[in-house]
């Protein structure tokens, strides 16, 4: 193991020969300097352990010296070697230069030897420290990438997830195809003109394309069904916001937006159901929800109508405003443009012909980039 190295500065060449010798025979490596700008030049290539310096020296004094070996080596441990018993030196020393201890001329050989051995030891605990908090930071770094990446797997696979769900409802109720996207985007686009921000707006985003995903609970011959519902089939058609909040509170991503899956069909003046809940009572993404949900029904292609014109879309909203829709909300959406929500409508439409053309024609496998999927 190698010895300690211990810088001395001492414009009086025999006490520099007096203390390196001391500190040789305790197994100390030491450099001597009689001038304190020659200490400075080698500190930081040679990074001494301990620094020992006198106080009154023609070129520099003892604290000046230690206070610039302070900026230019922290790591190095310092002592005051003086015979001004002045205790203005003393306190000088410990502000300015951040001295470890005060050692007195003549000095007490024990005493030299205890002082040192416990700045040695000092300056190895405050090197130790550094290097376990650097490997703390490095680990931290190195545990915040892995957390990253694998919040974006989560989200991911978790948009996959939500993928197939809609796709499995869009096969049973081919009737409202891509109508869950609409609504998702249309919902976040109004949750942004209210003010709202994220994850807000994400979570918004999901429970509306989300809206339905309890109809996949529904027997075949209730969701399909081509007439009027009894009302026992009504009632458990009306059970579908509940099927879907209990699907949703198995995902841990999806959780937050299960409120608004559960609320979707509730009403601002409490005409709604499963609960009958009313205003503010329904949380502010159900409110979103609502609104954006009858301009896609009124401005989309039905079996039993033709879409309307946004105008009377907007006409309709603004005439349940206050019984049906919460004002605010209502308010908000008045104030988007309509083309925003044209492009919207637009930006969809454009993904389903993709996908009815990916549909009809897939790839072949010799086609696919597979590199990724193998990474």
């Amino acid at each position: 193991m190698n010895a300690d190295r211990v810088f001395i500065v001492d414009d009086d060449e025999l006490i520099l020969k007096a203390l390196a010798r001391v500190l040789e025979l305790s197994g100390y490596e030491t450099r001597c300097f009689l001038r304190p700008a020659d200490a400075l030049a080698a500190i930081e290539a040679e990074a001494p352990v301990v620094v020992i310096s006198d106080y009154m020296m023609p070129s520099m004094d003892g604290v000046a010296f230690l206070k610039a070996a302070r900026a230019r080596f922290p790591a190095a441990v310092r002592i005051l070697c003086t015979a001004a018993e002045d205790f203005r030196v003393a306190l000088q020393a410990v502000n300015a230069g951040e001295v470890f201890r005060i050692i007195s001329k003549p000095w007490h050989q024990q005493e030299l030897l205890t002082t040192v051995s416990q700045a040695a030891e000092a300056a190895r605990l405050r090197i130790e420290n550094e290097r376990l908090t650097a490997e703390v930071h490095r680990q931290n770094g190195q545990l915040k990438e892995i957390n990253t990446r694998l919040e974006q797997m989560v989200q991911q696979r978790t948009q996959a997830l939500l993928e197939g769900l809609i796709a499995a409802l869009d096969y049973r109720d081919a009737e409202t195809q891509w109508h869950s996207r609409r609504v998702s985007l249309y919902a976040r686009r109004l949750a942004h003109q209210l003010g709202m921000e994220e994850p807000a707006l994400t979570v918004i985003e999901h429970g509306a394309l989300l809206h339905d995903i309890g109809k996949i609970g529904v027997r075949d011959r209730v969701l399909l069904k081509p007439g009027p519902l009894t009302g026992e089939e009504w009632t458990e058609m009306k059970r579908h916001p509940e099927l879907g909040w209990a699907l949703l509170q198995r995902v841990d991503y999806l959780r937050p937006a299960s409120a608004i899956v559960l609320q979707h069909q509730e009403k601002w003046d409490g005409s709604g159901y499963p609960s009958g809940l009313g205003g503010e009572e329904i949380v502010i993404g159900a409110r979103i929800f609502h609104v954006v949900d009858t301009l896609d029904a009124i401005t989309s292609d039905r079996p039993y109508r033709r879409s309307r014109p946004f105008a009377e879309a907007r006409e309709e909203i603004v005439r349940c405003r206050g019984t049906q829709f919460d004002p605010r909300v209502v308010d908000a959406f008045v104030a988007v443009p309509p083309e925003d929500w044209e492009r919207i409508r637009l930006d969809v439409e454009t993904v389903a012909v993709l996908s009815a053309d990916l549909a009809e024609s897939p790839p072949h496998l010799e086609d696919l980039d597979l590199a990724g999927a193998r990474a």
